[in-house]
């Protein structure tokens, strides 16, 4: 008997209106979820014993921006990491004077909470993460690996053309980058470089003896998509010869399920720990009134991330396998 696979359908977001979203699970049972707020003005986090209450949980603001000066426009992609038994925020953000609102002049920054609950206790501004130049700087994010914390952000370098290239240095504590500071990555493919040269909201994964970093790429309108970093998990992950990059976006606009400008995501782990959970934002539609960057409407995604025979994460087969879920 022919099996009839399943029609795809419009895919559905978890949270509306929460763009580069970040799903930790912790060792006390509970999701917690961080993202780009529409408005640019605070970092809030929600937390659930479940993906699905994690919609109608409470946000707790821990942090606003400033009014004036650093610190005071345009709060991009917190991600929430617990780290020697302590919580921190990494987050990107703006400065702004009587002349300049604070868009593309962003810098790294680092939050600190000592509380077991980081809904509670008080967060203490770390400062900003220096790197080797005072240039446009944002979407960071912090892994261990073979004994060692690594840290991956996006940044402007001064004598490049573009807007964004992806980094990797390792830290000697949660705020303080150590050691050589090596480019892994710049937009180099016509899926990279469509209105502006982009790679930017690397996510860490590792599967058996690999490594990988997704990224995204291009502008944030409908042209927004995903590339993948791979590397051997023994490899010397500061030597940008370690990094394997595909040719094509592993994940872009799908019209056929009105998914728009996919990117910026993060994974986490299902209830049970078995399964590697696919974290990512798009929107349902392509047309954009204004600047793509002050459209509130892109939504949290949540899949089962699906694997290739060969190993490597699949995630044009996670998104459909989503749109079919779907009755």
């Amino acid at each position: 008997m022919e099996i009839q696979q399943r029609a795809l359908h419009d895919i559905q977001p978890l949270i509306e209106q929460r763009a580069d979203p970040f799903i930790y699970r912790h060792s006390d049972g509970y999701y917690y979820f961080v993202a780009s707020v529409p408005e640019y003005d605070r970092i809030e986090i929600r937390r659930a014993q479940n993906l699905e209450e994690l919609v109608t949980s409470t946000p707790v603001v821990i942090w606003r921006k400033r009014e004036t000066g650093i610190l005071s426009a345009n709060i991009w992609a917190p991600e929430l990491h617990f780290i020697d038994n302590k919580w921190y925020v990494y987050f990107a953000a703006a400065h702004t004077t009587e002349t300049n609102e604070g868009l593309f002049d962003h810098r790294m920054y680092v939050l600190e909470n000592e509380n077991v609950n980081p809904l509670q206790g008080s967060w203490m501004e770390r400062g900003q993460v220096r790197t080797e130049w005072e240039s446009f700087a944002l979407d960071a994010t912090t892994f261990e690996h073979n004994g060692s914390r690594y840290y991956v952000w996006a940044q402007k370098d001064p004598n490049i053309e573009g807007n964004s290239n992806l980094y990797i240095s390792k830290m000697s504590n949660p705020w303080t980058l150590t050691g050589p500071q090596t480019m892994i990555s710049l937009p180099e493919y016509d899926w990279e470089i469509i209105g502006y040269k982009v790679n930017e909201g690397a996510a860490f994964l590792r599967k058996g003896n690999r490594v990988f970093l997704s990224y995204s790429a291009s502008a944030t309108d409908y042209n927004y998509c995903m590339g993948l970093l791979e590397a051997d998990a023994d490899a010397d992950l500061l030597d940008a010869t370690s990094w394997r990059k595909s040719q094509t976006a592993v994940l872009s606009t799908d019209e056929s399920i009105s998914m728009y400008g996919p990117g910026h995501n993060s994974f986490t782990v299902s209830e049970d720990e078995e399964e590697t959970l696919f974290v990512f934002h798009a929107r349902t539609y392509k047309n954009i009134i204004g600047d793509p960057l002050y459209d509130p409407n892109r939504h949290t995604f949540v899949t089962e991330l699906l694997w290739t025979a060969d190993g490597r994460p699949d995630f044009r087969s996670s998104v459909e396998a989503l749109a079919r879920s779907l009755q």
